[in-house]
């Protein structure tokens, strides 16, 4: 398949590119800079592109936006979120609507921040939308891509978890201060962490790929934990003590307060429903030898560093 990818620079996208290169495919990266030979080029803010350069392509996947946590959520910061998803999809849907033999599928990246505080309710795809910023954030972008599926090209929303990978994310953040002893849980550590390892995040967007499915899809473990549960986990892991909970104080001076309750001590408990039902299998459902596989610096998305 020839598949354009957005976002290519990022954790996902950049291990996901790789994948689908040495599984044979022709992979063109959508790039804000001077395109080199294979890639295109696009401006998502100024609504720049090409729909011609999506002529003989397959696929899109478009895993580009602002870092949710890049920064405090100021307003500005909050709209520039905003922008960077719903502006660049709706652009790529638009330029899909234009042709006539143009990709047949559209996969977007959007979040299980869709469903906003749970609680210990467990969501599936058919669940509603939270009311916070976040759930609105993922409203907004799924609501973008309406012209790409009016076209008749098959439209994913894959909305992710907490990616687990030792090159960056979540895990990649708090390794550091769990390897040197002072991890511990964020407040009562009763909040769900619905979660999937890098391994299966790719294999779940490549299973999309060839895969019937449309519209909503979580992309998370069958098996979400607690952050108590996920604290003592890799605390086990990586044969550390993780006595103290984290003050959420240091948290509200790093991150500001309206990031660090979306982000650390919102509930999300959330279930693969689609996935399981399309057949897709897990290789790390668990969280622990989730972990250990990623933490042992073995097999394809071992640690880079």
């Amino acid at each position: 398949m020839r598949i354009a990818i957005a976002g290519s620079s990022g954790l996902i996208g950049s291990a996901l590119a790789r994948s689908l290169s040495s599984g044979g495919h022709d992979v063109v990266k959508l790039v804000r800079r001077r395109p080199e030979a294979g890639e295109i080029r696009w401006d998502p803010t100024a609504g720049q592109l090409d729909p011609a350069d999506l002529e003989g392509t397959d696929a899109v996947i478009n895993l580009a936006g602002q870092g949710v946590a890049a920064a405090r959520w100021s307003p500005a910061q909050k709209q520039a979120i905003r922008d960077s998803r719903v502006m660049g999809n709706r652009l790529l849907a638009e330029a899909i609507s234009s042709l006539e033999s143009g990709p047949r599928v559209l996969i977007v990246g959007s979040a299980i921040g869709f469903y906003g505080d749970t609680g210990t309710e467990t969501a599936d795809e058919s669940s509603p939308n939270g009311n916070d910023f976040l759930a609105s954030v993922c409203v907004a972008l799924e609501a973008s891509t309406t012209a790409a599926g009016n076209h008749g090209c098959r439209v994913v929303h894959a909305r992710t978890g907490i990616v687990l990978s030792p090159d960056g994310g979540a895990l990649g953040q708090i390794l550091p201060f769990f390897k040197a002893g002072i991890g511990g849980r964020i407040g009562d550590g009763r909040q769900f962490w619905s979660w999937i390892s890098i391994a299966d995040e790719i294999a779940a967007l490549t299973h999309l790929l060839h895969s019937d499915i449309e519209g909503p899809v979580n992309l998370v473990s069958p098996e979400p934990v607690t952050n108590a549960e996920f604290t003592k986990t890799l605390g086990r892991v990586l044969h550390r003590p993780t006595i103290l909970p984290t003050p959420k104080v240091a948290l509200w001076i790093r991150l500001g307060r309206e990031l660090t309750d979306a982000l650390l001590y919102t509930s999300t408990r959330v279930t693969p429903k689609k996935l399981l039902s399309d057949g897709f299998e897990f290789r790390d459902v668990e969280l622990e030898a989730g972990l250990r596989a990623m933490l042992d610096d073995r097999g394809p998305f071992r640690s880079r560093r």
